[in-house]
């Protein structure tokens, strides 16, 4: 995106966040902003090539966070002695949904060494999540993971997509899962591109029920009717309201993704300096 036209987007943003929301929010915004890491699915294959490299070209665009997808053959160890040589924090880490039902103690144990808070379900294969039932035999399944997690010193929490908000027998499975797991075992992880993509507002699932979100997933959205994946910032999904919202709730941990950026760097650098721009009073 050329700068003028996101320094016009950010722009238009300070205005609909001074009306909307007040100054008094900004601080919150700020720190929201300035703590918001990555999720290294987006530079995945840069991951696989040469991770020392990869984690240091993240840090050098200014994130300080970092959620894992995948560890690509290192050992624990290794991945740990990583991003510790490079001052990073790793709060999180997706895992397979299938590890639950087989190595979820070895999952927990890895997630442990390394030095994650959260292990996230990103996914749940579609098989899996055909009928209510199914969906109700997934909120026992995370019930179940979330309190091993637990004794493990470990927080479990899921992560969505579109399909969590298509009604099924006019009930949205996100919802679902909300109301039939603990709180006390089972957080989420709210991806906001794939709320907006689904008709939804992603603001409003976080003010619905906030002591359940404590991770998000920051992404934009290009809008009706396409809703193309953009750099955060370069599309019409309300950062600085979910940031704000974000800093004075429940929410933990925000991560910037882009599943299939066409220059991956390009755009976690792109990312990052919106992100400025709201940590330093920009919109």
């Amino acid at each position: 995106m050329p700068q003028n036209r996101r320094s016009f987007l950010a722009t238009l943003g300070a205005v609909a966040f001074g009306t909307v929301t007040g100054a008094a929010h900004r601080p919150a915004l700020a720190r929201a902003a300035a703590a918001t890491g990555l999720q290294l699915y987006t530079v995945r294959d840069a991951m696989e090539h040469d991770m020392p490299r990869t984690l240091e070209r993240v840090a050098s665009a200014g994130y300080a966070e970092v959620e894992f997808a995948g560890y690509f053959g290192r050992t624990p160890r290794e991945v740990r002695v990583m991003i510790d040589d490079r001052g990073l924090d790793s709060p999180s880490v997706h895992v397979a949904f299938g590890d639950l039902a087989g190595g979820w103690a070895d999952t927990l144990e890895v997630a442990a060494e390394i030095g994650h808070g959260y292990v996230v379900v990103p996914w749940v294969p579609e098989a899996a999540r055909t009928t209510l039932d199914d969906w109700k035999r997934i909120a026992d399944a995370f019930n179940a993971a979330g309190a091993a997690a637990r004794d493990a010193g470990l927080r479990f929490a899921y992560h969505n997509h579109d399909f969590e908000l298509r009604p099924v027998d006019d009930v949205i499975p996100l919802q679902l899962l909300i109301d039939a797991t603990d709180p006390s075992l089972v957080s989420f992880e709210l991806d906001v591109y794939w709320v907006a993509r689904a008709g939804h507002d992603p603001l409003a699932w976080l003010r619905r029920t906030p002591d359940r979100f404590e991770l998000l997933h920051l992404k934009d959205s290009s809008g009706t009717p396409d809703h193309r994946m953009l750099d955060v910032g370069a599309g019409v999904i309300d950062f600085p309201g979910i940031l704000a919202f974000a800093a004075e709730s429940g929410v933990r941990h925000c991560f910037v993704e882009h599943d299939d950026a066409a220059d991956a760097f390009a755009s976690i650098r792109a990312s990052r300096a919106y992100l400025a721009g709201l940590e330093h009073g920009g919109a």
